[in-house]
């Protein structure tokens, strides 16, 4: 039985507690912890939780039947919550980004070896049977060498959505649309492709004039030959989000679609029945993810710790690579010249002051506000 305390009870604890009741023989919640305890009493009493209540995690370091620390907190103190708590001899769970800095995901990393102890960086949708299969069919080699990768990181939110006062700030939130949605969607370039030689950047405030950081960005990443375009907003209406790998022999993506053209003898295209045949053939045969999302990771986390091991699906090696694919996004964009990957720890935007150094505010924010009354909740747009 894993003994489990969530640290922050925000809008994304709701997907963690639904996550961890999903093995009530497995892991128990003993604690819940937040700045404003009455938020953790609420949740406390919507999922019948009978755990004690506290407004510092400093609280529970020293708490021997706490085995895990689940981190939901805002992004600015990630790391010094994660550190904490690997230092106090527990595993850590800790929700996208990792971290707000290079710099501090390499502590982060440091923590868990020196205090032998899992850590693992929330990237949910690496849990989910159409992400998994794409991944998998594109290290078959059955669609030939990717020529182009696309990312559409489409979100759409409201002005007064960074009125909440850790929201729209470069301290605070540590970016914008890039580093807090796309985070989802780059892990999973990542994932799938690695970390490209180069990255070339703009980024912009179209929408909200409440906020210091960008809602769009547009990228274009060098894999040698191979290029990937990667679109950060949340200003696109829809939420279309998607993965599309154009192929030398065919397209497919999430959602999945799959398209094969074969050259005529002018060079115009037919449609490849049969490749597409022999692609989706390939899809269909491949297995469905036990646990989708939150749950998922949590089912690895706990399997891995079970088994007596501390290397989960998604390490801090994995957030790490996330995090350093939107630095160099940020820095290209910053400074309106192509970054060079990766990134050296002698680097201005390898920490987390020199980000802030250099940071574009595109407007000031005027507006902090402790709760915007999210009675119905969130959406989290597409299951991509």
């Amino acid at each position: 039985m894993i003994r489990v305390a969530i640290v922050g009870l925000g809008n994304i604890s709701a997907a963690h507690i639904e996550a961890w009741q999903t093995f009530p023989e497995r892991a128990k919640i003993v604690a819940l912890v937040d700045i404003i305890p009455e938020k953790a009493k609420a949740r406390a009493e919507e999922y019948g939780i009978d755990c004690d209540i506290y407004d510092d995690h400093h609280k529970i370091l020293d708490r021997t039947d706490i085995d895990l620390v689940d981190v939901c907190t805002p992004p600015y103190v990630h790391a010094e919550i994660s550190i904490n708590a690997l230092n106090a001899g527990k595993h850590v769970i800790c929700e996208k980004p990792m971290a707000a800095s290079l710099e501090e995901c390499d502590a982060v990393i440091a923590a868990a070896r020196k205090n032998g102890r899992l850590f693992s960086s929330i990237a949910q949708n690496r849990f989910r049977t159409s992400v998994a299969r794409l991944k998998a069919v594109l290290d078959s080699g059955i669609c030939g060498p990717v020529k182009h990768f696309t990312v559409d990181s489409f979100w759409w939110r409201g002005h007064c959505y960074y009125d909440l006062w850790w929201r729209g700030t470069w301290e605070k939130e540590g970016g914008g649309c890039t580093l807090n949605h796309a985070v989802h969607h780059i892990d999973m370039l990542g994932w799938m492709m690695g970390l490209p030689d180069t990255v070339t950047s703009v980024l912009t405030n179209v929408s909200h004039d409440n906020a210091e950081i960008e809602d769009l960005s547009v990228s274009i990443l060098s894999y040698g030959k191979t290029l990937a375009t990667v679109t950060a907003s949340v200003v696109h209406h829809g939420e279309e989000q998607q993965l599309i790998a154009q192929c030398a022999d065919a397209r497919v993506s999430v959602p999945w679609k799959v398209y094969a053209s074969g050259s005529l003898p002018n060079g115009f295209p037919y449609e490849d029945n049969d490749k597409e045949a022999q692609i989706q053939a390939l899809y269909d045969s491949l297995p469905e993810v036990q646990y989708e999302g939150h749950t998922g990771q949590i089912d690895n986390v706990l399997t891995t710790l079970e088994q007596g091991g501390l290397v989960p699906a998604i390490t801090g090696e994995d957030g790490r690579r996330t995090i350093e694919l939107i630095t160099a996004i940020y820095k290209a964009g910053a400074t309106r010249t192509p970054v060079t990957l990766p990134l050296s720890k002698d680097d201005p935007f390898y920490t987390v002051a020199g980000i802030q150094a250099q940071a574009p505010h595109f407007y000031e924010k005027t507006t902090a506000v402790v709760d915007l009354g999210n009675g119905t909740g969130i959406t989290l747009g597409s299951q991509y």
